[in-house]
């Protein structure tokens, strides 16, 4: 039996490039060799294709020290003919790199989580994992994703949603709303970010101008949120192959000891700042509901392959956060590590989602 070629795409233009790398050396140090040959793309910051390094260890995450894919001299491109036949451009010229059978993205924040990549994937008629453009456009949005889930009943975290636009057009009303979400803290959000890039928590009136800043230096567009006091849940939620309901995992809880907020350095810096507990304990008539409510929030963006559903819980309720269409894909990340908990190791896991993405791919092509 032949096996099937996987372009590993990763890196990218976002601020969250390194963590793409380490997710990326995830999939590398894990994948059945005896079942796929990979062709490593690493993205450069500057949206440079370029074949990468097939080693794990070059792009593993430490501590202080964040890998990033530079320019090798050379440049990958998909031909337009429909082949899926992947072409290097350097120095010595142009030369094939053979047929993809298939595209797995472990891109983060824009570009890779937001659409774009999928759309240019499609126009290339390329098979891939995950998302597709639409779901992928909801899930990056805070603002579209939380509309959805509230159209679909699903409640979601109380919100205001501030453009620079606005917030320099009228800033009296956007102080309005803002304090119409009660009493601080408060959370300032890029609407389009993740990795809790450009998040903050506004304690104090006066650190409101700073908190906005920083959120806008992220994004055009933010959301502001209630501070509430709660537990953080998470469910890892994968398509079903025969069309039916989504997968749902067991739930981990984020226990945060030493900051303010889950944010970026605690995810990928601070290990000794949070807990990650993975199987959570959760009361089993809460946990049927917010399992229900996670497949039901992948339903409501159109989902495909997977999404990590994320929840506050609170001591008379939950609310979704929100659904992230492309999480961290380390094998000590949440995602993973959930499914683990649940039965499906890590090179399994992928095995899936590589099945699931062709089998779309495939449904789309009739």
């Amino acid at each position: 039996m032949s096996k099937l070629r996987v372009a590993l795409l990763f890196g990218g233009p976002s601020s969250e490039h390194e963590i793409s790398c380490a997710s990326a050396a995830g999939v590398l140090g894990a994948i059945d060799r005896s079942k796929y040959d990979i062709v490593p793309i690493g993205i450069t910051k500057a949206g440079k294709w370029t074949l990468a390094a097939d080693d794990a260890a070059k792009w593993v995450l430490r501590k202080g020290d964040l890998a990033t894919v530079e320019d090798e001299g050379n440049e990958v491109a998909f031909s337009t003919d429909g082949r899926h036949e992947l072409f290097l451009t350097d120095a010595s010229g142009r030369r094939s790199l053979g047929v993809i059978d298939v595209v797995f993205p472990v891109l983060h924040g824009p570009y890779g989580e937001d659409g774009q990549v999928q759309r240019e994937l499609e126009a290339v008629g390329v098979a891939y994992v995950g998302n597709g453009v639409l779901a992928s456009e909801r899930g990056m949005d805070k603002e579209l994703s939380k509309d959805a889930f509230l159209a679909a009943g699903i409640p979601a975290t109380p919100h205001v949603v501030l453009t620079e636009q606005k917030i320099m057009s009228d800033p009296e009303s956007a102080l309005e709303a803002i304090r119409g979400l009660g009493e601080l803290p408060i959370f300032v959000k890029p609407a389009r970010a993740g990795s809790s890039k450009g998040v903050s928590k506004v304690k104090t009136p006066d650190e409101l101008a700073d908190a906005l800043e920083t959120a806008f230096a992220e994004d055009t567009k933010i959301v502001i949120e209630r501070g509430l006091k709660v537990r953080e849940i998470e469910f890892a939620v994968l398509e079903s192959r025969d069309g039916g309901r989504p997968r749902v995992s067991v739930p981990g809880e984020i226990v945060v000891k030493s900051r303010e907020f889950y944010d970026f350095d605690a995810k990928y810096q601070d290990e000794d700042s949070v807990d990650l507990i993975v199987p959570a304990v959760v009361e089993p008539e809460l946990l049927a509901k917010l399992q229900e409510s996670a497949a039901d929030a992948f339903i409501a963006l159109g989902c495909e392959g997977l999404a990590r559903a994320d929840f506050f819980v609170t001591d008379d309720g939950y609310f979704v956060n929100e659904l992230n269409t492309l999480p961290g894909f380390t094998p000590l990340s949440m995602y993973p590590s959930l499914w683990q908990a649940s039965g499906l190791g890590y090179s399994e896991l992928i095995d899936e989602l590589i099945a699931l993405g062709i089998q779309r791919h495939a449904r789309s092509h009739i």
